[in-house]
């Protein structure tokens, strides 16, 4: 009987922890499966950024909310429209005439600028006969 006795608190001793353990291991896997899947969900929103593009060509018109340039010329000449907003980037005099370079973000057929720059005016050349 007393072996009996020992036995049983031995493996009620042995018990205790295994079942504190396994508690503690049940509470855990949900946090490590709330992880994986906030890195699951970040992965699809990284997947989901607008990659930008580039364009550039010559100012047709430009507003504040709005640059419409031509790419091309004769009747290859494209007009491409952009929408500017307060976060555009502008480096340069962006004026109807001037060579320019948008970068964009195309986004449910919006292409939304994200920084304009306008080249600086070649130097006319300067014709000197000799």
């Amino acid at each position: 009987m007393r072996n009996l006795t020992k036995a049983v608190a031995l493996a009620a001793m042995l018990a205790f922890p295994v079942a504190t353990f396994a508690a503690q291991a049940a509470s855990a896997a949900p946090a490590k499966q709330t992880k994986s899947a906030t890195k699951a969900e970040k992965s699809e929103k990284s997947s989901k950024k607008v990659a930008t593009k580039s364009a550039s060509g010559t100012v047709k018109s430009v507003s504040d909310t709005q640059l419409v340039i031509t790419k091309g010329s004769g009747k290859a000449a494209k007009d491409e429209t952009f929408v500017v907003n307060s976060s555009t980037t502008k480096t340069g005099t962006v004026e109807a005439g001037s060579k320019v370079s948008v970068r964009y973000t195309s986004e449910g057929g919006t292409m939304t600028a994200t920084a304009i720059t306008a080249s600086a005016p070649k130097a006319a050349k300067s014709s000197k006969k000799k």
